[in-house]
C-alpha cells in the first residue's frame, strides 16, 4: 500500500471524518543517470557561483527573486515562514458543486483518502451521499508547507482529493495564437460526416486498452542490450507533410469504419468505389446484340 502522506480530517458542518492521504497513481517512466562514456562513472552536479566559478556550500546559498535581467530580491528563509499557512489537519468543505462544472484542465495532482477504521461509517455516508447526488466537494487543504484547493470526489466507493490549479494558473484559451478565426466554418456536408464518423468510432472507456509503447520498446531495447545483443538502430526518415483533402479524408475513414461515405446526408459516393468496369462490360452486351438482329435482318 502507498505511505500516508498527510493525515488529518474532513470537516463539512459539525461532521468531521478522520482520513489520511496516500497517491493514487505512480510513476512509470523509465529513468536514466548520465555517465562518463568509456569509464560508466556516474556524472555529479555541483553548484557553482557564475562569478567564481567555485563551489558554493549549502549554508551560503539564499533564494532570490529576479525582478528584472541580472536583478534580483533576496527573501530570507525567515520571512517566508512568517507568510507561510498556519499548519492545519483539517480539509475544510468550502462548496459542494456539481462535477461537470470543474473543467479537467484545473485538475493537478490525485489522491485517495483512507478513513481511520473508527470513521469507516462517516466517511461511507460521505462517499454515498456524494455520489447520489453527484457532486464534488470544494476546499482547502495545507500539505508540506503551502495551502492547496482542492476538489474531493466519489470514485468506485472511495474519495479521492485532486489538487488543483487556482483559475490565474489556467491559461484562456483566447490568449493562443494560431487558432481558427470565426470566419472558418466547416460545411453542414462535413459536419454530418464528422458526427457520423466520431459515433461510428465511439465506445466505452477501456483504459487497459491503452499502452505506453514508447515505454514498452525503450524497456525491450535495454533488456536485450543488458543480454549482449547488438542492436543497429534504423534511420529516422521524417515523411513531408500532406495536403489532406477534407471531405475525401471523411469519406475514407468512414469507410473504414465500417460505415460507408455514402451513408452520410448528402454525401458522394467514396472515391475507391467509383470505377468504370461494370459499365464496360454492359456496353460490350449491347454491341453483341445489336450485331444480331442486324445478321437476322439481312
Amino acid at each position: 500500500m502507498p505511505s500516508t502522506i498527510w493525515s488529518g480530517t474532513i470537516g463539512f458542518g459539525l461532521v468531521s471524518v478522520p482520513v489520511k492521504v496516500v497517491s493514487a497513481t505512480k510513476s512509470q517512466d523509465v529513468r536514466f543517470n548520465q555517465l562518463e562514456e568509456g569509464t560508466g562513472s556516474r556524472i555529479r552536479y555541483r553548484r557553482v557561483s557564475e562569478g567564481s566559478g567555485e563551489e558554493v556550500p549549502n549554508e551560503r546559498i539564499v533564494k532570490g527573486y529576479q525582478v528584472s535581467p541580472g536583478q534580483y530580491v533576496v527573501v530570507e528563509d525567515e520571512e517566508m515562514q512568517s507568510l507561510a499557512p498556519k499548519a492545519s489537519r483539517t480539509i475544510e468543505i468550502e462548496d459542494f458543486v456539481d462535477l461537470h462544472q470543474i473543467d479537467p484542465i484545473f485538475f493537478e495532482n490525485p489522491y485517495y483518502l483512507v478513513p481511520d477504521r473508527a470513521a469507516a461509517k462517516p466517511y461511507q455516508l460521505l462517499v454515498e451521499s456524494m455520489t447520489q447526488l453527484e457532486k464534488v466537494a470544494v476546499g482547502r487543504i495545507v500539505m508540506r508547507g503551502k495551502e492547496h484547493l482542492v476538489a474531493i470526489r466519489p470514485l468506485d466507493g472511495v474519495l479521492c482529493v485532486e489538487m488543483m490549479r487556482y483559475a490565474d494558473e489556467v491559461i484562456p484559451p483566447r490568449q493562443i495564437e494560431g487558432l481558427p478565426e470565426g470566419d472558418v466554418e466547416p460545411t453542414q456536408k462535413e459536419l454530418d460526416m464528422a458526427r457520423q464518423l466520431i459515433e461510428a468510432l465511439s465506445g466505452d472507456f477501456e483504459p487497459e486498452k491503452y499502452h505506453d509503447q514508447y515505454r514498452e520498446q525503450l524497456l525491450e531495447l535495454i533488456e536485450k542490450k543488458a543480454a549482449g545483443e547488438e542492436i543497429v538502430a534504423e534511420p529516422l526518415v521524417e515523411e513531408p507533410a500532406k495536403v489532406v483533402d477534407l471531405m475525401a479524408a471523411l469519406e475514407q475513414s468512414l469507410a473504414r469504419a465500417g460505415k460507408g461515405g455514402g451513408e452520410a446526408a448528402g454525401a458522394r459516393p467514396a472515391r475507391k468505389a467509383a470505377t468504370r468496369k461494370p459499365a464496360k462490360k454492359s456496353t460490350k452486351k449491347t454491341t453483341k446484340k445489336k450485331a444480331a438482329r442486324s445478321r437476322k435482318s439481312a
